[in-house]
Order: structure tokens, then sequence, then C-alpha cells
């Protein structure tokens, strides 16, 4: 008749209680007539106790210590409070004194890796000699790898972004949307697309919800948001790059300057910011421990900065490049760098892009004609959103796809959708990955990609 508890639970608010738990075993060790175990649920453990007594023989602590790691149990004791802080345990005020143990699932003897290596600091590892898992071992080992206290932690906040993400923009009036993931034509323009086959001809699969974001907005729905895969087959084997991801994305209708929609995402993204601060504090803590990083920055409002400001701090700086020329990845770093020295801020806005470096369907900034109506926005000086007012005139948008190459004929559909009256609007993509990987300051998205797709990866 017991309830089943949760190991976050069980603090000194319970002591003395009879409790039912059911977790893993992380780690055991005999030592005379006891067997100390550490109870693993998620993020959380606890020690149990097994010690010959009125509950236990001398054969249920044999049992217990030679159940291996990893093995799925069902444990009745009492909580008791702990005499000392149990070090190594979330948990440290409290321990479970087991009456009753039940194998639910046995793991293998021999585990791929070892969870503590896993979540052990590189240069922790380094200074001591001790074992660290390296990133192949991690990701071939994934199921495994998911279980440290760090992935958990990692993959729970990202699901707080996606939550946040969903919860500020249906409150400012946002319809969530489905669109479709095999498209007939490749949706940035660009050759980077997966190619499948469909029926007796051939399809894509879509690099952007974009186009079908713009479609709505000129079917009135006049705010739109989707979550869903984005896929490039771009073969790019860098820290940010992965062949699917997952994508935020937004588009709006604006009423007098696309700068509306800037001021949308820009305060949507800080109140992301702020709602993880206030919620996953515990989550932000466990990953710091083996990834030690500066809290996360960011202004209200939002820092904007034009691409010619950015350009003239990055020459300040002794950078070489042309007013059009776009930025590199170790340019976009730098600027970051500087940002944060002038402004204190991690996140910032760059308007106004070179027209030279962007999609065929940006609008051109009517003030000056080598300039559009685009932005990006950066954590930590990396790109996490490229966004910019479309073109809703269909005859601008013709001659602006024969200016890129495109065949009219494959975007045909997409440019009739404005034919019929279509209001002023703009947008941008968000990767999910790379918001999770800035903000909690790790070094590869792979670790904040669940199954991570690359040129190199298809598996697990």
């Amino acid at each position: 008749d017991r309830v089943l508890v949760r190991i976050k639970d069980l603090t000194v608010e319970k002591a003395d209680e009879e409790v039912w738990v059911r977790g893993r075993i992380h780690t055991s060790r005999a030592k005379g007539k006891q067997c100390f175990l550490v109870l693993r649920q998620q993020q959380f453990n606890i020690q149990a106790l097994v010690a010959v007594g009125q509950h236990a023989s001398k054969q249920m602590v044999k049992f217990a210590a030679n159940i291996t790691k990893e093995s799925i149990v069902d444990i009745e004791g009492v909580v008791r409070k702990a005499y000392q802080k149990i070090g190594g345990c979330t948990q440290q005020d409290v321990e479970l004194h087991v009456q009753r143990i039940y194998v639910i699932s046995s793991a293998e003897p021999r585990l791929p890796l070892q969870l503590d290596d896993a979540v052990r600091p590189e240069v922790e590892g380094e200074e001591d000699g001790r074992a660290t898992v390296n990133q192949d071992t991690r990701l071939d080992n994934r199921i495994i790898d998911l279980r440290t206290s760090t992935s958990q932690a990692i993959f729970c906040l990202q699901s707080g972004i996606c939550q946040l993400f969903r919860e500020t923009l249906i409150r400012k009036g946002f319809v969530e949307i489905q669109t479709p993931k095999i498209i007939s034509a490749a949706s940035e323009g660009g050759a980077n697309v997966f190619t499948v086959s469909y029926f007796k001809t051939s399809a894509y699969l879509a690099q952007s919800p974009q186009l079908y974001k713009q479609m709505c907005i000129c079917a009135d729905f006049e705010k739109v948001f989707c979550i869903g895969p984005v896929f490039r087959a771009e073969d790019s084997n860098t820290h940010r790059h992965l062949t699917e991801f997952v994508g935020l994305d937004i588009e709006m209708a604006f009423n007098y300057h696309y700068h509306e929609v800037v001021d949308e995402i820009a305060d949507t993204l800080v109140q992301i910011f702020k709602g993880l601060q206030e919620r996953f504090q515990t989550e932000i803590q466990t990953v710091s421990k083996q990834f030690p990083c500066e809290p996360f920055k960011f202004l209200e409002p939002t820092l904007r900065l034009e691409y010619r400001e950015g350009v003239a701090m990055l020459r300040e700086a002794g950078v070489e490049m042309g007013d059009e020329e776009d930025l590199s990845t170790p340019n976009e770093k730098l600027l970051g760098r500087l940002v944060k020295e002038k402004y204190d801020t991690d996140f910032y806005i760059l308007d106004k892009y070179p027209l030279a470096v962007r999609p065929f369907y940006t609008m051109p900034d009517p003030a000056n004609p080598k300039t559009s109506n685009s932005y990006d926005m950066f954590m930590r000086g990396e790109e996490i959103l490229s966004g910019a007012q479309r073109i809703h005139d269909p005859q601008l948008l013709t001659e602006r796809a024969k200016h890129h190459g495109i065949d009219l004929e494959k975007i045909k559909a997409y440019i009739d959708s404005f034919r019929f009256g279509a209001p002023p609007h703009a947008g941008g993509g968000i990767g999910l990955e790379r918001v999770t990987m800035l903000y909690l300051g790790l070094h590869n998205v792979r670790q904040t990609s669940m199954f991570p797709r690359d040129p190199k990866r298809l598996t697990p």
C-alpha cells in the first residue's frame, strides 16, 4: 500500500517514514555486516544502508552487494536522518535504511563506460590521472551517457527552453503551427538540401519552415510559431553544426516597422533566460560542476547594434574586412568578446546586414540599397537566430529570386501566396541545441543534441 516516492523528495521532513523507492544502483560497497548502496534517479541520489538485523540477514547483505551497477531495483525502507553530511549524494541529510530489496531489471556486469568517469571534469581527470570519457565513446553509448547527472540536467533545461518559448509566445497571442518537412523545392534557395525519393519524383527535407510560416501570415494568422526538426545537408564538422536540429521558429505581421518583430523575438528570448534562472537553478548548478562557466548575462531591453557598428568594432581591434563581407566564425566570436567587454552582455542583436549575404526573400533596406532589413541574434559570440523582414511584394520577390538564380517554377506556389494581398511581416529561426549549449557555456552542440546527426554520425 506504500506510495512510490521520488529521491529528490526524501528530506529530513520525511525522517522515520517508511517509503518505497525505485532507482538504479549507482555504486555498492560491502563492509562487514553492512552494504552501502547509492540509489540514483536522474540527477538525484541517496545512500541506502543494508545492515544485518531485524529486517536483513547476512544473505540479504551479500545479495545487495552483488547487484550489478545500473540495475533497476525497488527498495522498501525507513528514511533516517544522517549523523553527518553524506558526501557524493544530492540527499546529504538523510539515508535510507533498507528492509526489502527487489531487482526489477538486472544490468550486465560490464558497462561500456563508468558514469563516475563520465561526469568527472576533464581538468580533474588530467590532474590526478583518473579516467574521463571522450565524446565519441559517449555518443556510441548514448543511452548510458544520458543517465549521467550532467546529461539529465542538460535535457531537463532544454525541455524548459521549449516550455518557456511556447508559454511566452502563447501569452503574446501567437498561434502554434505544424509545417511540412517534405517539400518540393529548397526552402533557403541553396544546394545544401537532402533529396529524398517521393514516388515517381524527388522531394527535399525542409531546411526551414519559413516559407510555410509566411504563407500562414498571408492567411491572416498574424503571429505564428512552430517547434520542429530542421535539416541541413552541410558537410560541416564543427562544434556548432548538425545536419538535423530542432528549430524554434517565429513569424509575425507588423504595423509600422520590422523592429516590432525584432523586439518581440528579443523579449521572448529574455523571458526564456529569466525563466531558466528562476526555475532551473538545480540543473544549471549540476552542469557547472562538470563544465564550470560564468553565469549568462543579458540586458533589458536587449542591446541592438547595426552591422556597420559591429564591423567598426572589429576594425578597431585590428580585423580587416569589407563593408559587405559576412562575419566569419572567428570574427563572430571576437565581436562577442568585444561586446561583452564594452556592454557587459552575452546576448545582443546585430541589425542591417549587407543585402549581398542574405537569402533572396530578404527585404532590401529602402534607405540603402546595399543593406537589408535583416538581423542576427548572438549568445556568447555565436549566432543563435537569423531573421529578416520578408519581401511580401510578388514582383520584387520574383526579381530577387532571379538575381539569386533560383528556378521560379519550383517556388511558384510560394510567390503566388503573395499575389492575393500579404501584410508586411518578419521572423526568424532559433537553433534549440545552440541556445542550450551557449546558455550553459558548453563547448559542443553534440552535448545538447540527444541523438546528434552530423556528416559522420547516423547512429544511434
